[in-house]
């Protein structure tokens, strides 16, 4: 089957694509600052904060979707304060954004936070008992040994938001050119007379393009193991 892609469907494409990436390089810090105080710290609410990071995993899209419409609508605590900025967020493709990188935030926590459990807690210890300040140690000796977890959450964020709907559609809307993913060109396809092909086409790149990143992590991973096997 040769592809048939219109203007709309590139657009789509391009999109996800950008979406997908903004939230994942949004994230990261996030979640390797939570990862990191779940691993390490000694914080007696630890199991509430590690079941709201959670709650995404296992709520609706469209709650999740329909909780940041709350929030940062024209009437939410937050929507005021970026109405007052001048900052639209509602129906824009910034939206999209914000609902891929809480819908990915939880599988980019768990993967760096199995990644640092990991560590040898001697090793920071020691660095620490050898005058290195915390931020040195975390240059030094953290990040580096967690590199393969903060790129496998990377990923497993990116590939999520690549087919995040029920967020996205909620606080963003579904406006072709404008926050159209791949996903809701699809459900706009699904809900046309004759759409089948378009949909049909949509569903093959967005394989293709999940297939591609998991095919990359692979291979980053097996480079990265090749390198820590050469050094040690």
């Amino acid at each position: 089957m040769i592809l048939n892609l219109t203007p709309n469907d590139l657009q789509a494409i391009w999109l996800s694509t950008k979406v997908a990436t903004t939230a994942t390089l949004i994230t990261l810090p996030f979640g390797f600052a939570l990862a990191w105080m779940l691993a390490f710290s000694k914080v007696r609410c630890k199991p509430l904060i590690d079941g709201l990071i959670n709650l995404p995993l296992v709520l609706p899209p469209v709650v999740v979707g329909y909780l940041l419409l709350l929030l940062l609508g024209r009437q939410g605590p937050l929507g005021e304060l970026f109405k007052t900025l001048g900052i639209q967020i509602i129906f824009t493709w910034k939206g999209a954004v914000i609902a891929c990188s809480v819908i990915g935030l939880p599988l980019m926590v768990r993967s760096i936070r199995l990644g640092l459990e990991q560590i040898d807690p001697y090793l920071i210890h020691a660095s620490r008992t050898l005058g290195a300040g915390f931020f040195d140690t975390l240059r030094s000796l953290v990040l580096p040994l967690s590199i393969p977890s903060l790129i496998t959450g990377g990923i497993l964020c990116f590939a999520r938001s690549l087919g995040e709907f029920g967020a996205t559609i909620i606080l963003a809307g579904n406006i072709p050119d404008v926050t159209q993913t791949i996903p809701l060109a699809i459900y706009d396809y699904t809900n046309t007379p004759g759409g089948d092909a378009g949909a049909l086409s949509l569903c093959l790149v967005s394989i293709v393009l999940s297939y591609l990143v998991l095919i990359g992590n692979e291979m980053i991973m097996r480079r990265i193991g090749h390198g820590l096997r050469k050094t040690s």
